[in-house]
């Protein structure tokens, strides 16, 4: 996966987001930022919308399950 930055919301966080998002305006995509105790996860299109947290354990078996299937 390549990662690219998202546009800054003037949080403490860095957001990523995957450059195999696809769709005709580019804009739709998961957003993820690391923290060391939490991957906080969230929609490309509401940025300032609900957010997800899960720990990194749990988001490793998430993408080692994606990739998988």
């Amino acid at each position: 996966m390549i990662r690219k930055a998202a546009a800054s919301e003037g949080t403490e966080l860095e957001w990523f987001k995957s450059s195999y998002s696809s769709s005709s305006d580019g804009e739709d995509c998961v957003e993820v930022a690391a923290t060391p105790r939490t991957i906080h996860i969230r929609d490309s299109k509401t940025p300032e919308g609900s957010r997800l947290g899960v720990t990194p354990r749990t988001w490793d078996a998430f993408v080692s399950y994606a990739a998988s299937h």
